[in-house]
């Protein structure tokens, strides 16, 4: 029940029924409402700042969770990477030397994947962070499995064509074993015969009668057989695949031709004296990938443990001489 509000009138001394308004009413009416919605707004400000409710406790153990998860993810990544690296590491040290492969390059195993905006919808989350280091990680560790799986692939075709391969490598002395011991000349610095001068001699030269056989060291495909006056005169360049080529200079007579297919031991020459030679001989030279190697350790189905331990001696005895 609403309690009456009376004043008192200084004229007739006597205390007055004051009749409410309909504006005061209003007024208060109002000022109740206000009064209620500012207590309501400032009660759940206070709840929302410093209480959580149920569902924000559920979804915090929820992410607490998802946290937890995606670290144990990320450390079996990085045992999975560390078993990637190991592969790697066999492969390119172990199963590609057995081929005599070239490793595979680094800048191919690390390649990236994808565009800069490859990873755009997963930035501006509270846990972003997180989230693209696992997926960076995973993209990784995809393409190092795609291009070792690549690799793998490679060095399965190359054990299938492993005794084509050794078929090819050269690994015979190009000349009679009975002239093994009459190397003139070994790979390394020399003075030149013929200009008096200390140059780099890029293969070794066998010192034999005149019209001795020459053999291929390897088969391949005979992709030089030219005669010539001048340098190494009448030559022969066979290439034998996988990387290498073997050369033989000096010919008297050529017994083969360009585009021709040889096998190890055939005869494809004749030891001469022409070019830029004092006297009849063969000079031959080994190539890998383009690049001149010694020859003398390319005589492994020759030679016994003792002859080649003493061509390796007479050689470095040779250069050491040259050197002084």
């Amino acid at each position: 029940m609403a309690k009456n509000t009376y004043r008192f009138n200084e004229v007739n001394l006597q205390y007055e029924l004051i009749k409410p308004t309909l504006r005061s009413g209003l007024v208060r009416v109002i000022s109740i409402i206000f009064s209620g919605l500012f207590f309501a707004v400032l009660i759940l400000a206070i709840s929302f700042n410093f209480f959580k409710s149920p569902k924000e406790l559920i979804q915090e153990r929820e992410l607490d969770q998802f946290k937890l998860q995606f670290s144990i993810l990320n450390d079996r990544l990085e045992r999975l990477d560390n078993v990637a690296k190991d592969l790697q590491e066999r492969d390119d040290n172990i199963y590609r030397v057995i081929f005599e492969a070239e490793p595979v390059p680094e800048e191919i195993r690390e390649a990236g994947i994808g565009g800069t905006d490859r990873y755009s919808k997963l930035r501006g989350f509270k846990n972003s962070d997180l989230i693209l280091y696992t997926s960076k990680k995973v993209d990784e560790l995809s393409n190092k499995m795609y291009v070792q799986s690549k690799s793998f692939d490679e060095v399965f075709e190359m054990a299938r064509n492993k005794e084509k391969m050794m078929a090819c490598i050269p690994a015979i002395q190009p000349i009679s074993d009975k002239y093994k011991s009459r190397i003139s000349a070994f790979y390394g610095y020399r003075i030149h015969p013929i200009y008096k001068t200390k140059i780099f001699h890029e293969g070794i030269d066998f010192a034999a009668p005149l019209g001795t056989d020459v053999y291929a060291s390897g088969d391949g495909i005979v992709v030089q057989s030219t005669h010539s006056n001048y340098g190494y005169g009448n030559i022969i360049k066979i290439d034998h695949g996988y990387g290498y080529m073997t050369v033989y200079a000096h010919l008297n007579k050529i017994n083969v031709r360009k585009g021709q297919h040889i096998k190890r031991g055939q005869i494809i020459g004749f030891v001469g004296n022409t070019g830029l030679s004092t006297g009849p001989h063969l000079h031959y030279e080994v190539r890998k990938n383009d690049k001149r190697v010694n020859p003398i350790y390319y005589f492994f189905n020759d030679l016994n443990v003792e002859d080649y331990d003493e061509i390796i001696k007479l050689a470095n005895y040779s250069v050491a001489n040259v050197s002084k």
